[in-house]
């Protein structure tokens, strides 16, 4: 795994049954990074790359029994008599299509047969979407009323129903993942495990009464900072919706998530690169930058930006505080170093996109990417992101032609030095 994307992680040994657990129950609050749905970000009510998990895990000991009940009663029971006091009415619950011992349970417990939906590997069967340990699950959605969107329940709307937590029977061992629905069971695993993911800023925007995860309370904050920065009223042309949310809407989420996201990964010791867990971050960064220059701040933004998410979040990670010098000294450099690649290669880009229009061609060419690349460090996915907002294509598979000539040429280069002679062919 590049990142931690989930809160058990951590016990993959203890469900494997490679190591002896300390204790046979235990429960967290994860940091995890998520990528895969950064186009997602700020469109929905619900994507974020950052977001905090907490959970609860069994190995060996309670299964579905005792998981079921145990997240009902937390969900369900008032707020001060600890906990999370949501209206019982309001739920519904998905389980795996065969599973009837999950749908007997959540039967038994209370929820009646009409707010348990059975679905298939695609959205109730989990895994970390590499071999490992697998298994149905169970999930917990919050109506949170017409005015979010369609009635029918979870498969019909899921920005109204919002899912807040997944029980995962974990008991699978599997192999050869191609992917969600394509993989290999290897077995059962030597015990019955629960795995539970509850998403925290999910269960805030619940608490908190609020539309989407950027607007709770550690998030938010980032948001009017970067409203009150490029003038614009956050909101003011949306719907409870997201997904009918202004464009402007959209970029101030991406810009507090991305942020917020930075800090995190920074104060976690990843550092801006071209590469790994560092181009990730670089690439996160680029967004939140380039997102907050659309709504009309040409400044260095994160300054102004980053010490709000500091502020949001040292309370509960303290030492985002004492390690921010260190933290905003790359954050910063990192924005000037992309200011000045804009710049440079911004003028070029929008020059390549009229004349792919005036040509009447759908794809920027392979070389206008690879010189953007090459010349001025315009990064290829930043290329395919803003040709994509202006209607186009680019072929990736001129430019990718074009990197490995490239790289050849330089291969021909480095074993000219070494022996002395020169493989002309690398340059025809």
């Amino acid at each position: 795994l590049l990142f931690v994307n989930a809160g058990m992680v951590q016990f993959v040994p203890y469900f494997l049954g490679q190591q002896t657990p300390p204790f046979r129950r235990a429960v967290s609050v994860q940091k995890c990074i998520r990528t895969p749905d950064i186009d997602e970000v700020g469109k929905t009510s619900r994507h974020g790359t950052f977001f905090q998990m907490n959970g609860n895990f069994s190995f060996g000991d309670y299964f579905k029994e005792g998981a079921i009940p145990f997240a009902w009663d937390l969900a369900t029971k008032p707020l001060d008599r600890g906990g999370f006091g949501l209206d019982p009415e309001r739920i519904w619950v998905t389980v795996y299509l065969d599973d009837d011992e999950a749908a007997e349970i959540w039967r038994r417990t209370g929820v009646p047969v009409e707010r348990i939906v059975r679905r298939g590997k695609k959205d109730n069967f989990w895994s970390m979407g590499i071999p490992g340990p697998a298994g149905p699950c169970s999930e917990l959605y919050y109506d949170r009323g017409p005015e979010y969107g369609r009635e029918g329940g979870p498969a019909v709307d899921e920005d109204r129903y919002l899912e807040f937590w997944n029980l995962v029977f974990m008991q699978y061992d599997i192999a050869d993942v191609r992917g969600k629905e394509e993989f290999r069971i290897l077995g059962e695993l030597p015990a019955k495990n629960i795995d539970t993911g509850m998403g925290l800023e999910r269960m805030a925007a619940i608490l908190q009464g609020v539309d989407n995860l950027y607007e709770i309370d550690e998030v938010r904050p980032i948001l009017d900072r970067a409203a009150e920065l490029t003038g614009r009223r956050y909101g003011a042309r949306s719907s409870h919706v997201a997904s009918e949310s202004h464009p402007d809407d959209v970029r101030l989420r991406v810009v507090a998530d991305h942020v917020r996201t930075s800090l995190m990964l920074i104060g976690d010791g990843v550092i801006p690169s071209n590469e790994g867990r560092g181009y990730v971050l670089r690439r996160i960064m680029r967004r939140a930058i380039r997102a907050i220059r659309l709504l009309g701040w040409q400044d260095r933004a994160l300054p102004e930006l980053l010490p709000v998410a500091r502020d949001c979040m040292a309370p509960s990670y303290p030492e985002l505080a004492e390690e921010f010098d260190r933290i905003s000294s790359y954050a910063y450099a990192e924005e000037d170093a992309f200011l000045s690649t804009l710049r440079a290669g911004t003028t070029i880009l929008d020059t390549a996109i009229a004349e792919t229009r005036r040509a009447g061609r759908a794809a920027i060419s392979g070389e206008k990417a690879f010189q953007l690349h090459d010349t001025y460090g315009f990064p290829i996915d930043l290329t395919l992101e803003i040709a994509a907002e202006q209607g186009l294509q680019v072929d990736e598979e001129g430019f990718r032609r074009l990197m490995a000539d490239q790289r050849a040429r330089a291969k021909a280069d480095a074993q000219a030095r070494k022996t002395g002679h020169l493989d002309l062919s690398a340059y025809r």
